[in-house]
């Protein structure tokens, strides 16, 4: 039996997932998705900075538009440690399209 805590929502359930994968302690349905989905195959969406030219600040935060799984980190950190932005930069802008073949996009989250 494995234990887990929700956090899908503040309210933070205590979760036990046995090994049928049959959920208990959860007060909504997202609480049995989440456990499924952290015991079967695990994601998290992944925020960073990137360098960047010609802005006041020199590094700009970036994070990913949708979880990628959480083996693919490591792999995601190194592509954007390759990265280096040109000012101007919008929030939304698309840094990486295809971040280390997962499907996802990197995105800025602040405008320089």
């Amino acid at each position: 039996m494995r234990e887990l805590i929700c956090i899908v929502c503040p309210r933070g359930c205590r979760l036990k997932v046995d090994d049928g994968l049959n959920v208990t302690g959860n007060f909504c349905p997202r609480g049995a998705e989440y456990a499924k989905a952290e015991l079967t195959h695990p994601t998290r969406t992944v925020t960073s900075t990137v360098r960047v030219e010609g802005a006041e600040i020199p590094r700009c935060p970036v994070k990913t538009a949708a979880p990628v799984p959480k083996e693919s980190i490591r792999d995601v950190m190194a592509a954007l440690d390759g990265v280096t932005l040109r000012a101007p930069v919008r929030v939304g802008d698309t840094v990486i399209d295809d971040v280390c073949g997962t499907g996802v996009k990197v995105v800025a989250t602040r405008r320089l």
